[in-house]
């Protein structure tokens, strides 16, 4: 009998992730998305994927209306007062907010401005922001409600697609004018990396990491995306499938590997990380297919989790899989 994964979360978990990894729209201007003035002046004028925002003050009330962005204005303490929420899953508590910074956000007060990614703009609108963020792409756009937004709050709306979310990190600090912050938190995250990778005995190399889907394949990572780079940043030596065997077509920082294309693609794999994206124990899930059973990293046993956090990086989610790195590979 064929394994079903669980039909919410996959849809939910595949949206987010995907749009995540896919490359930027040519016409928008994700690398320009925080273009402020220098010097912590204001106001400042945003070029952003939906447009051109002028912010006069800097902001005290924020609304996120793409989860994926709450972590970033969480890991600068960022004056947020409430951000949409995403579907309960795996990835997500009671509340819908992602498990990597949820205990930060109710700490801090941060409310819940509407559900499952239904966007609420009365919702939205009763929190009195003085600026409010989102996201121009993925499951949680809000891009076709720009300029309703706009007429509550000074909006942005990003295009993280194509950026890490250092990278991520660093456009929020110059919309909110926390440059500083960015600078302090990115230092001493990249700090903290180089002493957890001396506690680490690799496995046997190169690593490739993917989403394991059960029937429907695998989604393996492009060497440039976040998760390649982590892995890469504590000493691994990233490898992605034979390109011969990915889906056509795919692009971005995530390919497909068809069942019957995933022996063969990974078959330069000596050790295989898998991204929990559905929770469970995706590791015995991938060791039960048949179509993989003589993969060197599995007759090896050289599988391994990289946890569900891994999913969707953010300041919060990268320390949690490094730890969870550490934990598994350390001496």
């Amino acid at each position: 009998m064929a394994r079903r994964l669980p039909t919410l979360a996959a849809l939910t978990a595949a949206a987010l992730l995907l749009a995540g990894c896919s490359p930027a729209a040519s016409d928008s201007t994700a690398s320009d998305a925080a273009a402020a003035e220098t010097g912590g002046a204001w106001p400042r004028t945003i070029e952003h994927a939906a447009g051109s925002t002028t912010i006069d003050e800097q902001p005290l009330r924020i609304v996120s209306v793409a989860p994926s962005i709450t972590g970033g204005l969480l890991s600068l303490d960022a004056p947020i007062v409430a951000t949409g929420a995403a579907p309960v899953s795996p990835l997500s508590d009671e509340n819908g907010f992602f498990t990597q910074w949820a205990d930060v956000a109710i700490d801090r007060g941060v409310e819940v401005a509407y559900k499952d990614l239904e966007l609420d703009i009365d919702a939205v609108d009763q929190f009195e922001p003085d600026l409010i963020i989102g996201s121009a792409n993925g499951g949680d756009s809000t891009a076709d409600a720009y300029d309703q937004l706009s007429e509550i709050a000074p909006t942005v709306l990003l295009d993280y697609g194509d950026a890490t979310w250092q990278e991520l990190t660093e456009q929020i600090a110059e919309i909110t004018g926390l440059e500083s912050k960015a600078a302090e938190v990115l230092a001493d995250y990249d700090e903290w990396v180089a002493g957890q990778a001396k506690q680490i005995t690799l496995p046997p190399q190169p690593t490739t990491a993917l989403v394991y889907m059960g029937p429907e394949g695998s989604w393996p990572f492009d060497p440039a995306s976040p998760q390649a780079m982590l892995l890469s940043s504590l000493g691994f030596d990233y490898q992605p499938p034979r390109e011969e065997f990915l889906t056509e077509g795919q692009g971005g920082r995530v390919g497909i590997l068809t069942s019957e294309n995933a022996p063969d693609g990974l078959a330069d794999a000596e050790t295989i990380m898998i991204v929990a994206m559905l929770g469970g124990d995706p590791v015995a899930e991938f060791a039960k297919d048949p179509l993989l059973k003589n993969l060197p990293a599995l007759t090896s046993d050289n599988v391994y989790s990289m946890g569900a956090q891994s999913f969707r990086l953010d300041y919060y989610s990268a320390k949690l899989t490094v730890e969870l790195l550490v934990d598994t590979f350390s001496a």
